[in-house]
């Protein structure tokens, strides 16, 4: 057993578990929003902001393990690829400051109608595109590195 903790502890990458944890939580959030909208249902909601609340958390580790990840293993490539991440690293933390701001201040948000619930729906189901495109050019990258083809990152 000492020899798969050394295993693991030496290959554990920050970054990959803290981004895949976000994309295991965002669709599980859209997932339980629906529910609440189909159903009307406020308990579906509350676990919504439960996980809205948690991928907040956790965008932080991942946008800086990935920028250190960047730096060290890419050498702070200019290579667009890492642009658009950063890009949709900052809008996913906009949109969840905003979800969280909006749910926070309105706690009876699940029944609402006005617009700023279909503004807090509309920020949770823009996220989902968000985080799909985050794990695409995060596979993208995670391909090129297997295939040994680094200098293909400018596309």
């Amino acid at each position: 057993m000492p020899d798969f903790l050394k295993e693991t502890y030496r290959s554990f990458i920050l970054h990959a578990v803290a981004s895949h944890f976000i994309n295991g939580l965002v669709p599980v959030a859209v997932l339980y929003l629906a529910l609440t909208l189909a159903t009307g249902n406020a308990y579906f909601e509350h676990t919504v902001v439960h996980l809205v609340v948690v991928t907040f958390c956790m965008i932080p580790v991942s946008f800086l393990s990935g920028i250190r990840d960047w730096r060290i293993k890419f050498k702070s490539s200019k290579a667009p690829v890492f642009y658009r991440k950063i890009a949709l690293s900052v809008t996913l933390l906009i949109l969840c400051i905003v979800t969280v701001a909006i749910r926070l201040g309105r706690p009876d948000l699940a029944a609402g109608t006005g617009a700023v619930a279909w503004l807090y729906r509309g920020c949770l189901f823009i996220m989902l595109p968000v985080v799909v495109l985050l794990g695409h050019f995060g596979g993208k990258l995670a391909f090129l590195v297997r295939q040994g083809n680094n200098r293909n990152l400018v596309n």
